[in-house]
């Protein structure tokens, strides 16, 4: 089977300070599914972060950061708390299963263990991920245009502003509104308006490349960009980057006073470090005022500080 197969069918974190295991382990796994392994806690977050695994199968008692201490870095970061872990370990009492079963782990195997018990209990957990990931892409994105709705973008924000405040790092919101969208639909109909709103998400979204990007749907034909880690420099060059994408649609808007095809206006906002003196509800007023500016001086273009 391909890496792409046994990638797809789960990527699997092996945890243990003891090479043995993981190799009994990575034996009894990888016809598949794809198995990554770390010989201690620090370097099972460092892995989980680059990897981002499907299940972690940990042991509880390593030197320094233990199988516990590493639940817990799990469960404080927003990118590894929706990873599952089975604790996979010596410890055999009622106890030690509690206590696995209390610091966030989804299952519990005592070891000398069954090879078979191991792949069905993995093969369970990661249906019950596969379920649970499908059902939360749900509850975050916008049914009609597949990008993020106002619930994602709300606690991405959040997280995003964290990690940048962190890092001393800036962070760069785009507010974008289609214009005349009520004429739209009052020309041509709310079919062809919910295609041009699907063609304008998509083009826009091309833009939004960078794995931290976030592009989301704020409200009817107002859509909002996330960019973390970027100035106002670069936020500009994204927004002219959607303008062209935009305007290369060349959707026809024949009931539009701007152009004869749909356009785009823009307000752009960036926080700078220190971001945790800030207020993040602040920089989308900022972003929504600018968009006001642009719409006010004519459409069809962005506004920046």
């Amino acid at each position: 089977m391909s890496w792409t197969n046994l990638a797809r069918n789960g990527r699997i974190l092996v945890v243990d300070d003891a090479m043995e295991n993981v190799q009994i382990l990575h034996q009894a796994l990888r016809d598949e599914h794809e198995v990554l392994f770390a010989l201690s806690g620090d370097k099972a977050i460092e892995v989980a972060l680059a990897q981002q695994p499907d299940l972690i199968l940990l042991d509880a008692v390593m030197p320094g950061m233990d199988g516990y201490a590493v639940c817990a870095a799990l469960d404080a970061s927003p990118r590894l708390q929706d990873i599952p872990v089975i604790f996979v370990t010596a410890l055999s009492q009622p106890e030690d299963e509690t206590r696995a079963l209390e610091a966030g782990a989804v299952d519990f195997i005592s070891k000398p263990f069954n090879v078979a018990v191991v792949r069905a209990r993995v093969r369970s957990q990661l249906t019950i991920k596969r379920q649970a990931d499908a059902m939360r892409e749900l509850s975050m994105t916008d049914g009609l245009t597949g990008v993020a709705n106002r619930r994602h973008f709300n606690d991405r924000l959040e997280s995003e502003w964290r990690r940048c405040a962190r890092a001393n790092l800036p962070l760069s919101l785009i507010m974008i509104d289609i214009d005349h969208f009520k004429l739209y639909n009052d020309h041509y109909g709310h079919q062809a308006g919910d295609l041009c709103l699907q063609q304008i998400s998509a083009a826009m979204k091309r833009c939004a490349a960078r794995p931290q990007d976030l592009l989301a749907r704020y409200g009817g034909e107002e859509f909002i960009l996330l960019l973390p880690q970027e100035g106002p420099e670069g936020a500009e060059v994204v927004a002219q980057r959607i303008q062209e994408e935009v305007r290369k649609l060349a959707v026809l808007h024949a009931a539009s006073p701007t152009a004869a095809t749909v356009t785009i206006s823009m307000g752009l906002a960036t926080a700078m470090p220190p971001l945790d003196r800030q207020d993040a509800n602040a920089l989308i007023r900022n972003a929504d005022a600018h968009l006001y500016q642009a719409k006010q001086t004519g459409r069809n273009r962005y506004h920046r500080d």
